[in-house]
């Protein structure tokens, strides 16, 4: 199952710890690793990428679903800086994208509170067991949420009710009698035109955006199998 994994440590040596033996269980086939990234929550909030290892298919993580994850971490206070790879998250990063509940943020958040450090990943197991039983031996506290599909189903109930306000619209506007009535009518013709145009931009990038990540990944898979081959042959 493909899962957000949190793991909160209350150093960087632990941190780095907990990176090294999840890459061990990717290595041994118990999990797989698509991206994961180290991070710091700041005393003012904000969360720094202490290190970032992205180098497959996937690329930078700005515009996945773990970008999106660190960036909500982060908060309203500011933004998810990666000082080594230059790459800026907003604080404002969408829930969305993310694929996750806000609940699993506010979880996570109790936990990585100022000075305390964690490892997230995009993974794909089979068992838990593994992860947990690692990772608590370490000293770190384990958060975990599978990925939800990309939800179509509000969005497009929010525009079909946008476009039936806007089809009202437009009937009064073929009624109305008055320069004005008609004026003012058309502006707001415009402005929800506009709003359900936006709308329907953001979920076919959104669509798009998740069917790039689940290509990446199955690159990922391809590339760490090749590397099996070679290793065994």
């Amino acid at each position: 199952m493909d899962r957000m994994l949190v793991v909160v440590f209350d150093n960087e040596t632990k941190a780095y710890e907990g990176e090294k033996a999840l890459l061990q269980l990717d290595a041994e086939g118990s999990i797989s690793v698509y991206a994961h990234a180290v991070i710091a929550k700041q005393a003012n909030g904000t969360v720094t990428i202490k290190q970032e290892n992205d180098p497959g298919p996937i690329g930078t993580l700005v515009g996945t679903s773990l970008g999106s994850l660190i960036g909500l971490l982060g908060g309203p206070v500011g933004v998810a800086i990666g000082a080594a790879s230059g790459f800026i998250i907003g604080g404002g990063a969408d829930l969305n994208n993310a694929r996750i509940g806000q609940d699993f943020i506010d979880d996570v958040n109790k936990q990585l509170v100022p000075n305390k450090v964690a490892v997230v990943a995009d993974i794909t197991e089979d068992w838990i067991t593994p992860v947990d039983t690692c990772m608590e031996s370490i000293g770190g506290i384990v958060f975990r949420r599978a990925l939800s599909d990309v939800k179509h189903t509000i969005r497009e109930e929010n525009i079909n009710a946008m476009k039936a306000d806007l089809a009202q619209m437009k009937a009064e506007h073929a009624k109305a009698r008055e320069k004005r009535e008609q004026a003012k009518l058309q502006e707001k013709i415009n402005q929800l035109d506009s709003k359900i145009q936006a709308e329907l931009q953001k979920a076919k990038d959104r669509r798009e955006a998740a069917e790039r990540e689940a290509q990446a990944k199955v690159q990922v898979l391809k590339a760490k199998q090749a590397a099996l081959k070679a290793k065994a042959s």
